[in-house]
């Protein structure tokens, strides 16, 4: 699962996110991390991007997932293995 893209959008102060990113390790994903809280341009573009402002917003391989949804990160997430 190493060719997978997740970027997950995270606070300082989202217990989701932590669970997520727990979640994303235990199932072996690699994933990237943009804190919106640090950086307000990303924020910006995730907003313009899903029209959501909450977070975890997590993007598997070009699909978002509002919040953390294990079955939909993993549905995602495998779409492309073969």
């Amino acid at each position: 699962m190493e060719d997978n893209q997740i970027t997950v959008y995270t606070t300082n102060t989202c217990p989701y996110c932590v669970q997520a990113k727990n979640f994303l390790e235990e199932q072996g994903l690699d994933y990237e991390e943009v804190n919106v809280q640090e950086d307000y341009g990303a924020a910006e573009r995730l907003i313009q991007e899903t029209g959501q402002m909450g977070v975890p917003q997590i993007n598997v391989n070009g699909n978002w997932v509002l919040g953390f949804d294990r079955e939909a990160i993993l549905t995602f997430a495998r779409q492309d293995i073969g």
